[in-house]
């Protein structure tokens, strides 16, 4: 059974960091493509970085500068450090993979709540 496992989420300050990570288990964190998504209530759901196979990333143009996204594939785990934060970067973010084949992500975690006030 695959799964995604988020952790890292919680309440910072304006201009603040922290680091949010994705575990996954049942499948082959080292063959998929994973990205990082956010999604505050009333609003859409954003991309925010995503990370191939061969470490290429991108990110969203409101998080670009501020936020890295990494790959561990010995050890199953995408993290995605966050720097200089705003309140704008409050959601629940989501880990997602999906087969660098496919367009589509199909595996998705329960997500971790950012929080960022001042």
């Amino acid at each position: 059974q695959v799964q995604l496992l988020e952790s890292g989420g919680g309440s910072s300050q304006v201009g603040g960091g922290r680091v949010l990570t994705c575990v996954a288990s049942g499948f082959t964190y080292g063959s998929a493509c994973v990205g990082w998504f956010r999604q505050d209530p009333g609003k859409e759901r954003e991309g925010v970085a995503h990370i191939e196979l061969s470490g290429k990333t991108t990110y969203a143009d409101s998080v670009k500068g501020r936020f890295t996204i990494s790959r561990d594939n010995a050890k199953g785990t995408v993290d995605l450090q966050m720097n200089s934060l705003k309140p704008e970067d409050t959601a629940m973010y989501y880990c997602a993979a999906r087969s660098c084949l496919d367009v589509d992500y199909v595996y998705w975690g329960q997500g971790t709540q950012v929080t960022v006030s001042s």
